[in-house]
């Protein structure tokens, strides 16, 4: 399965550029998508559900009016998520039948002002899921342009099997950083790689600056010396953590901060040497390898 459409190593996620964050004006949009396609960020990371179902709409709407080429970016967006906040709904549910997902991915289409997705995900596993139904909606979608890729968020090993027995999976994007990183462990990561399907992370910095626990505490121990060596920011040294893993992972950054959005892009050249990854690592688990 070759990836026949180039993402930006690192990814620009949109979450909080609306409602759930920001609530960026449409000029605010428009410099910021400028400024990360300039630090090499092409790739919008998008779901139905951010800013209760509005924020595809708000940056459409801004990437309507910002003289980009369409073909200078790539987008991604989800769907499956049936939220009661933004829609109709008495409880927060799932929903993968063929007509939803079909109609789901016209919505995207249109809020975002554009002809086709290059990657269209399944948000989230649902257990009332039927692999033939969600094929049938996505080779519909493949056939007719309207999207690139199809792949999931979220999905274990055995759930992604059981849906490319009926339709290849081309992407998975999963929760992973230095403070979580069960993908490694799991199988996510080396289905990934035997399969070549694009591995995406969400939530790249973990807790680190959310948390106080014992695990950040070791790893802000183990920092300083790396920083220097580096030359090299705490946020720069997490996410070239993740950039050394042979799935060769694509962090989802969250932030709408133009100088974090820099230095976030500077990542990409920095090359861990082998012990000091292990070095983090170790500060993670609070233990040796075995």
């Amino acid at each position: 399965m070759e990836q026949t459409t180039k993402f930006s190593r690192i990814i620009s996620g949109a979450m909080t550029w609306g409602s759930w964050g920001k609530k960026l004006s449409k000029n605010e949009m428009i410099e910021l998508m400028h400024h990360s396609i300039e630090c090499g960020l092409t790739t919008f990371d998008h779901a139905d559900i951010y800013g209760s179902y509005s924020t595809e709409g708000d940056f459409g709407a801004a990437f309507k009016d910002s003289k980009i080429k369409r073909e200078d970016i790539q987008l991604i967006t989800k769907c499956g998520i049936q939220m009661t906040r933004g829609r109709n709904n008495k409880v927060n549910h799932y929903q993968y039948d063929k007509e939803y997902i079909i109609w789901s991915a016209e919505e995207s289409l249109k809020k975002l002002n554009t002809d086709y997705l290059d990657l269209f995900l399944m948000h989230r596993p649902s257990p009332l899921m039927q692999p033939d139904e969600m094929a049938e909606a996505a080779q519909h979608l493949l056939q007719s342009g309207k999207i690139k890729q199809f792949g999931v968020s979220n999905f274990t090993t055995s759930q992604v099997a059981m849906l490319e027995n009926a339709i290849p999976v081309e992407g998975n994007q999963v929760e992973f950083s230095l403070t979580h990183h069960d993908p490694m462990y799991d199988g996510t990561f080396d289905d990934c790689i035997l399969n070549k399907r694009m591995a995406m992370a969400w939530s790249p910095l973990g807790s680190f600056f959310r948390e106080t626990d014992e695990r950040v505490e070791r790893i802000k121990e183990a920092m300083p010396p790396l920083m220097e060596k580096y030359n090299a920011t705490e946020s720069q040294l997490l996410l070239a953590w993740i950039l050394k893993h042979p799935a060769n992972v694509h962090p989802v950054i969250g932030t709408t901060n133009k100088k974090r959005i820099e230095q976030s892009a500077a990542a990409v050249k920095i090359e861990l040497e082998l012990q000091d990854w292990f070095t983090l690592l170790v500060a993670s688990q609070g233990h040796d390898v075995p």
